[in-house]
């Protein structure tokens, strides 16, 4: 078990037989889960999507959450009552390994037992209910082993997606942008130019790029000295990408007309476009499909797990 899952079980989880003043959300097998454990639970459950329950002001989206955070306590559930029908055993040196672990982890014996009691735990309420969360973990890993990508599919998919697979032509650039109003006589015109033509001149005498370009350019990019980061053919506008690809690295361009202004441009760098070697390409596809795989295999075990049990949803009533 990860030790932030028993973390944020300090937060969510109330003693059984707490749990079972007061009404159900859910009951499975008879087993209930009480709207008290789905209420601790669905604060978690939208913090780690980096939500919160004021900031959900559709009704409709609110219950969408809530019950979607009702059936991860359902499959929690549905694992534990698996893992006793299996006799799955986790030893007490494993359980007592991870509850020492969790208590280091939260500042020593004091504050642990703080977070304990907080939650409505006692230790050994706590320790018997991790050895619950690692033999339904076990389980589940137990349940979704799958074998390996086999490597005829492999080498088929790496053949059809190595094209997206490899590196195409970058090149890393900084420019200097004087901007040209659209219909600009040409007396605006020259002279956006010849201001630019200055800047070239303090830069070929020796003066840093990127501080020309915070002093003078025009572009947002003027605070990070022009920079525009790696960029491939296609994304700049065909004037300055033709420029900027010419270039040499470490050379400067002359002067560059587009649709917005004039611009300088400086070569960092110069990546040629590289196929990504096979070998490596082959583990990329394989570490992929067995990504894949496993994540069907879940998705597969948790629906059968949900047809073949009794699931009695009150919260959704």
């Amino acid at each position: 078990m990860k030790l932030n899952t028993l973390l944020i079980l300090l937060t969510m989880w109330v003693p059984v037989a707490f749990c079972s003043n007061g009404p159900a959300a859910a009951r499975v097998n008879g087993e209930e889960i009480s709207q008290l454990r789905l209420e601790r639970y669905f604060a978690e459950f939208l913090e780690d999507q980096g939500r919160a329950v004021a900031s959900i002001r559709s009704p409709k989206a609110y219950k969408q959450l809530r019950q979607a955070a009702l059936s991860a306590l359902i499959d929690r559930e549905l694992l534990w009552q698996e893992a006793v029908k299996r006799g799955v055993v986790i030893s007490d040196a494993t359980v007592q390994s991870q509850v020492d672990q969790t208590r280091q982890t939260i500042g020593g014996a004091e504050k642990f037992a703080r977070r304990l009691e907080d939650a409505g735990f006692d230790e050994a309420g706590f320790i018997e209910y991790t050895r619950r969360e690692l033999a339904a973990q076990q389980v589940f890993a137990d349940l979704t082993k799958v074998a390996d990508p086999d490597e005829a599919q492999v080498r088929a998919f790496f053949e059809e997606h190595r094209a997206e697979m490899s590196r195409p032509e970058e090149v890393q650039a900084r420019h200097i942008l004087i901007k040209v109003p659209q219909g600009a006589d040409a007396f605006t015109v020259e002279a956006a130019r010849l201001r630019l033509e200055e800047m070239r001149v303090k830069i070929t005498q020796g003066e840093d790029f990127a501080s020309v370009a915070r002093a003078g350019s025009e572009d947002a990019s003027a605070s990070e000295g022009g920079d525009l980061g790696y960029f491939p053919r296609g994304r700049m506008m065909p004037e300055f990408e033709a420029a900027a690809f010419a270039l040499a690295p470490g050379a400067v361009s002359a002067p560059v007309r587009t649709a917005i202004g004039w611009h300088l441009i400086y070569l960092q760098n110069h990546l040629e476009a590289a196929d990504v070697p096979e070998q490596q390409g082959l583990e990329m596809v394989r570490a992929y499909l067995a990504r894949q795989q496993q994540a069907q295999a879940r998705l597969q075990v948790l629906a059968q797990l949900r047809s073949s049990n009794r699931i009695e949803r009150i919260d959704d009533d």
